[in-house]
Order: structure tokens, then C-alpha cells, then sequence
């Protein structure tokens, strides 16, 4: 035995050995973690490319555990899908109702007397900042009229996204019985969040000066929750959650050239464990991936002829920025087919899906993303039909 053990000791050391030498004279790629090595101390975990939304390792990813206030991911990603649409607007002023004061609260909160008035833009920042609960039920309250029906929209949206680990029943993550999600989850929404350029203004933000009070008109300077946007190199939001019941959760992004990742912990026994293995996820990430840039939003694929249009032709174009994920090291030619109608009908609206963009690398699929119309088409006279049917045929037309 003594004899084995003294081998298995030599052994480890040559292969460390040689692990040196690769990497110092030949530059090798040696990935930091084996995805079976990694051993995180917490109940689930998981790490997602932004850009494609391939999970690149996961630990107990489906597990339905409580969020705790990363559950304000959700909340956020409804606000900015509100902002986007001009259902709400920053500026708007919100008054604070007695649900949502602090008074009935619990919790991280921005202090919120009933009756005062808030805007959009402070209550985001004391979401996203500060974590504040009441600010989250006022936000929900605006946005859907009542904390109850802003919940249904919460699940529904869930659904919309493949979130089907979650329910939720609040907006802040205070613990409920049945409030619950996943790593994965968790993973799905914090995607759809990030792809709201204007939060990182929130998430991101390590401190920040409020004014609450009905009377008073508090001064509050609020400190991040989420530490990693200071303390750690490349991240840049965005949020943290702690009850008993949770345990320490985490949804952080970072980014490093091209590649952004999205790196889930739930329920680790400490902050300091979260943070860590959260940065470990990431490193891992960094260190054997990386991102090419397809298409960015808004580039023209191709044209596709309109039938009884105002438009003879439109464009078909990205409604987004499209990328693959590479291991590093790895040069690879990516094909890009379009697959389209040769003809689509009028009426059509800016934004409508007309096909996918279809993207391969050595004849193998890797991702397909919607190709949208550039334009508003509107249904075309009779007339104006018979026109565009002679330049069709006879002539040609810049439209």
C-alpha cells in the first residue's frame, strides 16, 4: 500500500509537470476546471454564453429552490419590457400607496412613505441598487395596477421565456410558500434582461444618491448589494439575494472581448462561497470560450418581394446582435443561409417575423434567429396594385 500511494503521489506530480511544461513552451489551452471537478458549495448552479444561450455547465440546474431577491430579476425585466414598449416612461411619477410603503414591508427598503411620489427611474435604481422591496410592489403597482396582477404577469412571461421551473408569488422575493425557481431559470430571464441595454445603467451602478420622504426628503446614498461590480474585474451586474430559507443567490454577468456570460449560484451556505464560486463559473468561461460576431441588429440578409403592398420589396434583417459560441483555439468558417418566403403579402408592420437566419459550422446547425421586415407595408389600392404589377413585369422600382 505504502508503495501504491508513493506512485500515485509521483504520478500527480508528473502530470502536473507536464501540464507546465505544455503551457510554458508550446501555449497550449488547458481548461481551468474539469466540468466534473468543479464541486460548488451550493444547492444548484449554472453558466450560460449571453450570446447564444448555450449552457456551458449546470449543477442541479432544474431544481426548484427560493430565489430570495433575485427574484427582482423578473421584476426588472417586466419594467424595461414596459419602458421599451412606452407603456411607461422614466420620468413618470408614481405615488407611493400604503401596500408599498416600508411601513407594510419587510426587509431591504428604500424607506418609501405612503403618499410620497417617486419616479421610475429612482424606484429602478432602488431596485436594482439598494434591493428595496417596497420600491419593487409601488414599480408592480404602476405597471399592472395592483402587486397581484403584476405576479400573474410575472408567471406568464415566465412561461413565454421556457421558464417552467418557476413560480412566483411576489415581486421582491420575500419568502412564500410555492415562490420558487431555478438555476436554469433564473439563467433564462437574467438573458432576456441584459438584452435591455439601458439596465446596465441600474445594474451596474455601485453607488448612488436618493432623496425618499414624503416630508423630510431623506438624503440616501445607496451601496450595491451586488459587491462583484466593483471587486471583481469584468462584471457588470446584476443581482443578489440572501433569506434564511434560500441560503446566499447570485445572477452576475461579465464580459471580456466579445463574450458575455451569465453565471448562476443558489443557495451557498456564504457570501464569500457565492461570490467565489459565481467567479469560478466565469473563469471557467473566459478560459476555454469564446464569442464571433455573425450579424449585428438590424443587417440586411436579403430582400423578399410584398403581394399587394404600398412597398414592392422589403428587407429582411437581424433583430438582434447574432453570435456563436467557439472553444478557444478553435477557427472555424460559420455558413449563414437565410431561409425566406420569395413572396409575402401586405399589410406588414415593422418587426414581423418573415423567416430565419440559419447558422452552421461544418454542415452541422448551430443556432437559427429570427429575420424581421425593416419596415411599416400597408395594404395597397387597386390601382397602386396595377402599377406595381407593371414595374414587377416591364420596369424596375428602388421601393
Amino acid at each position: 500500500m505504502y508503495y501504491l500511494s508513493r506512485i500515485n503521489r509521483l504520478s500527480k506530480k508528473l502530470i502536473c509537470f507536464l501540464t507546465i511544461f505544455a503551457i510554458a513552451s508550446f501555449g497550449i489551452i488547458i481548461p481551468v476546471y474539469a466540468e466534473d471537478d468543479m464541486n460548488l458549495n451550493c444547492k444548484s448552479a449554472l453558466l450560460m454564453d449571453f450570446g447564444t444561450g448555450k449552457i456551458i455547465y449546470e449543477q442541479n440546474s432544474h431544481e426548484k429552490l427560493a430565489p430570495a431577491s433575485v427574484t427582482k430579476v423578473m421584476t426588472m425585466l417586466l419594467t424595461m419590457e414596459a419602458l421599451d414598449s412606452g407603456k411607461i416612461a422614466f420620468e413618470d411619477k408614481v405615488t407611493i400607496s400604503a401596500q408599498a410603503s416600508s411601513k407594510n414591508n419587510k426587509g431591504t427598503m428604500l424607506l418609501l412613505d405612503a403618499g410620497e411620489i417617486r419616479t421610475v427611474k429612482e424606484l429602478l435604481y432602488g431596485i436594482a441598487v439598494e434591493s428595496a422591496n417596497d420600491a419593487c410592489i409601488a414599480m408592480a403597482e404602476h405597471i399592472s395596477g395592483s402587486e397581484e396582477e403584476f405576479v400573474k404577469l410575472m408567471n406568464k412571461r415566465a412561461k413565454e421565456i421556457g421558464a417552467t421551473d418557476t413560480n412566483f408569488v411576489n415581486p421582491n422575493g420575500l419568502p412564500a410558500q410555492g415562490h420558487v425557481t431555478s438555476a436554469h431559470d433564473l439563467a433564462v430571464m437574467s438573458r432576456e434582461l441584459l438584452r435591455h441595454e439601458k439596465i446596465f445603467e441600474f445594474i451596474s451602478k455601485y453607488m448612488i444618491t436618493l432623496y425618499v420622504g414624503k416630508k423630510d426628503n431623506v438624503k440616501r446614498e445607496l451601496v450595491n448589494k451586488n459587491k462583484m461590480v466593483r471587486f471583481y474585474n469584468d462584471v457588470d451586474g446584476i443581482k443578489t439575494g440572501w433569506t434564511e430559507d434560500a441560503g446566499y443567490c447570485i445572477s452576475v454577468t461579465a464580459k471580456r472581448n466579445n463574450l458575455r456570460l451569465i453565471s448562476i449560484v443558489m443557495g451557498a451556505p456564504k457570501v464569500e462561497i457565492r461570490n467565489k464560486e459565481a467567479r469560478k463559473l466565469i473563469d471557467y468561461g473566459f478560459a476555454n470560450f469564446t464569442s464571433s460576431t455573425v450579424a449585428k441588429k438590424g443587417d440586411i440578409m436579403q430582400e423578399v418581394r410584398v403581394s399587394k403592398g404600398s412597398r414592392l420589396k422589403v428587407n429582411a434583417v437581424t433583430d438582434r446582435n447574432i453570435s456563436v459560441l467557439l472553444n478557444k483555439g478553435e477557427e472555424k468558417s460559420i455558413k449563414k443561409t437565410a431561409e425566406l418566403p420569395e413572396v409575402v403579402n401586405a399589410p406588414l408592420k415593422k418587426g414581423d417575423k418573415l423567416g430565419e437566419l440559419v447558422l452552421s459550422i461544418n454542415d452541422k446547425e448551430v443556432g437559427r434567429h429570427d429575420l424581421v421586415c425593416d419596415t411599416d407595408v400597408s395594404k395597397s389600392s387597386f390601382i397602386n396594385n396595377l402599377k406595381n404589377s407593371f414595374i414587377y413585369w416591364f420596369g424596375s422600382s428602388k421601393k
